[in-house]
């Protein structure tokens, strides 16, 4: 089954050429089924690579999707148009009467900000206070997720000497869990952030477990059922050629930066990178929606109660 998101959003012609299903509303609107209703909040100044590379991801199960871009009430973002905001975008304060089977809050390159100095801080944690009655399951990533961990836990976020940059191996530390089905012994994940949660730290919070880790970059995938939400600090989500951006950005603009570990071949930037994590990506969204898809209510007034 398809995701289902406007046909004249940019990611339903970059998803329909890769394969990806996805519908308009006039065939949604045929289907006697009712879609999960999963929102994304995006935080992240690229709205459209963003909101493309999480449909992708959300998209590819067999369940109907129904896919609400979320932006924070009062700010404006700088890097996408007016247009494309008011046109697919919708601000918190006109969804925060509705319910939804899942939530993604995207992270956001504000890490070296503390959390009260974030300009939406208050609206966000208001953002995370809602899920608890009217979403069923959340997934914080990045600095989203190192975000609701901080405002739930009191976990804090401490600043890296150096960036953590490139393509990490990760240990499953709990093959067991439904959200890791059919997940390898560990597996390769994109990496970029300037900041870190502690192992010990998460440890000493009540009901947080670690699903994933590294040796290298620390802890990754946490599951904290009190709250039905899932944080992750790194970038399943990334395109190929993602970090490869990023990269190419910082040694125009001088900003010194070293080659993303483990990402060019041979580590060697006039090579073309490959993608070794696209399969897990896949994996652990699709696990996620299909949790959701056995747990929700079918009334969807009930969710959050």
């Amino acid at each position: 089954m398809p995701i289902k998101i406007p046909e004249t959003l940019p990611a339903f012609d970059v998803l329909s050429s890769e394969g990806v299903m996805v519908m308009g509303a006039d065939r949604a609107g045929r289907q006697d089924i009712r879609p999960l209703q999963i929102g994304l909040l995006n935080l992240m100044p690229k709205k459209i690579q963003t909101e493309t590379q999480f449909a992708r991801l959300v998209g590819a199960t067999p369940l109907q999707i129904d896919l609400t871009l979320i932006r924070m009430t009062e700010h404006q973002s700088k890097h996408t148009s007016a247009a494309h905001m008011e046109t697919f975008y919708r601000p918190f304060e006109e969804v925060r009467d509705r319910k939804f089977d899942g939530l993604v809050i995207t992270g956001a390159p504000i890490e070296h900000l503390d959390f009260e100095d974030v300009t939406y801080w208050d609206e966000l944690r208001e953002v995370f206070a809602w899920t608890q009655t009217n979403v069923h399951s959340t997934f914080g990533v990045c600095w989203g997720g190192m975000a609701m961990i901080n405002h739930f836990h009191g976990v804090q976020k401490h600043i890296l000497p150096a960036k953590a940059f490139g393509c990490f191996r990760h240990r499953n530390l709990a093959p067991a869990s439904p959200y890791l089905r059919g997940f390898s012994d560990d597996c390769v994940i994109p990496v970029s952030r300037w900041t870190e949660m502690r192992q010990a730290e998460i440890e000493a919070a009540s009901g947080l477990s670690t699903l994933l880790g590294s040796s290298e970059v620390g802890p990754c995938l946490v599951e904290d059922p009190g709250h039905r939400a899932l944080y992750i600090f790194n970038h399943f989500e990334y395109d190929t050629g993602t970090l490869k951006e990023e990269y190419d950005r910082d040694i125009e603009s001088g900003t010194p930066i070293n080659v993303p570990s483990n990402y060019y071949p041979d580590d060697d930037p006039s090579r073309p990178p490959l993608n070794r994590w696209r399969s897990h990506a896949h994996l652990l969204y699709g696990n996620w929606i299909n949790e959701i898809y056995q747990t929700t209510h079918y009334d969807m007034q009930k969710i959050g109660s």
